[in-house]
């Protein structure tokens, strides 16, 4: 019955083998590697990108961007080792269990195998040749005895083998053992090594943070620096303009006193009729022309784009502003043109220290602002399309003009004036 029981333990042994070599959550494990292997991909992805974003120096958000989605996907792949660590304790417990249960086993084995041999040790001489001799009572009786003795001495090399199964069964759950800790050992460093990246990564992502609010700083000072300069602008326009209208007024008054006067002196003469009914004068021709080819006029320099309409704004610094005109941001150092016949009516430095010109068309006035240079002067005459400077270059290789045109002392949307 012992010989039973015992061949009952080896397929229950077995079949804790058989559990041991299958590890508990072999497909989550081979999901876990899987999902590494993602994150591993896009932390080489995203290194990439940091080292593209890195080679611009302006692009500090982009780099910030970049930095905290690395520390995002390196916080998932230490939480996937930890969880594979996780997984492999389970298995590892499962394998000193199944050890303790083996051993256990092992040494109940051997606590019957030497019951056995003390017993064939100490009935080796009851079975001597002179037994044979007694009458056949005593003879069968021996001869079951010895019978008995054999089975027991076979049964004694069964234990000896189940012995020897069990210490090999140990040996490769040992084996296995071993092997799920060299894993671990492996995870730890693997963990220990990307805690350390992200601790880079975070004083790395710090870093940036600060020289990213410190750009941010500088970039609102100058915009609101330049925003101070662009009202100043407008109102430097504004003034000119009046000015010019102011000028212009003057003009027309001396202009109509001097048809007045030539009049009543032909009137006194009787010798000229014409004068009593005066021809439109140039300005009025001019203007009229001007207005005739709205929608039709050329721009006055080719941009790339537009960096502020015409109308009313909010600006970055905080606050409502007005642009009278048109911005754009054209090649550095692009060539300025006139957009219809007319007269350079003033040439003036702009707040920032560049140039600016301004055209008179009969009653209305074009304004070009941010040149670099002037190729013109006060009181000439301008036709369409000639040059009358280059923008300003900035420092970036792009600069910005910009553009107004006036009807007395109303601002015109440029777009619609402008094919």
């Amino acid at each position: 019955m012992r010989f039973h029981h015992n061949t009952s333990h080896i397929f229950f042994l077995l079949g804790l083998l058989l559990l041991i070599a299958s590890p508990v959550g072999a497909q989550t494990k081979k999901q876990l590697e899987r999902e590494k292997q993602q994150i591993e991909q896009q932390i080489k992805k995203l290194n990439a990108e940091l080292d593209a974003a890195k080679k611009n120096t302006k692009s500090s958000s982009a780099q910030l961007n970049v930095l905290n989605k690395k520390i995002q996907e390196r916080t998932r792949l230490i939480n996937n080792i930890n969880s594979q660590m996780q997984l492999l304790d389970r298995q590892i417990g499962h394998t000193q269990d199944s050890i303790a249960q083996l051993q256990i086993q092992i040494d109940s084995l051997k606590h019957e195998y030497g019951n056995i041999i003390r017993v064939l040790y100490a009935e080796r001489n009851r079975l001597s040749g002179e037994v044979f001799m007694m009458d056949a009572d005593s003879y069968n009786r021996a001869f079951l005895r010895r019978k008995y003795f054999q089975e027991y001495s076979r049964y004694r090399k069964l234990q000896a083998a189940a012995i020897r199964q069990r210490e090999d069964e140990m040996q490769t759950i040992n084996n296995a053992l071993q092997r799920q800790k060299n894993e671990k050992n492996n995870l730890l460093s693997q963990e220990q090594n990307q805690k350390n990246a992200l601790a880079r990564e975070k004083q790395q992502q710090q870093r940036q943070l600060t020289q990213s609010q410190q750009r941010e700083k500088n970039l609102k000072a100058q915009l609101s620096k330049k925003e101070k300069e662009r009202i100043k602008l407008q109102q430097q326009i504004q003034k000119i303009i009046n000015e010019e209208i102011a000028k212009a007024r003057r003009a027309a008054e001396a202009e109509k006193k001097a048809r007045e006067q030539a009049a009543r002196n032909a009137k006194n003469a009787k010798s000229n009729k014409s004068a009593e009914k005066p021809k439109s004068t140039a300005t009025d021709a001019l203007s009229s022309n001007f207005a005739s080819n709205k929608g039709k006029l050329s721009w006055p320099v080719y941009y790339k784009k537009v960096s502020r309409e015409y109308g009313r704004y909010t600006h970055e610094s905080g606050g409502e502003n007005m642009n009278n005109g048109i911005d754009l941001i054209t090649a550095s150092g692009a060539d300025v043109f006139a957009i219809f016949n007319g007269t350079v009516s003033r040439v003036f430095t702009c707040p920032n220290g560049t140039k600016g010109i301004i055209v008179r068309h009969g009653d209305y006035m074009t304004v070009y602002a941010n040149l670099g240079s002037v190729a013109v002067s006060e009181g000439k005459q301008v036709s369409t399309k000639q040059k009358l400077g280059t923008v300003h270059p900035g420092t970036d290789g792009t600069s910005e003009f910009s553009f107004q045109i006036w009807k007395s002392t109303q601002s015109q949307n440029p777009r619609n004036w402008l094919r």
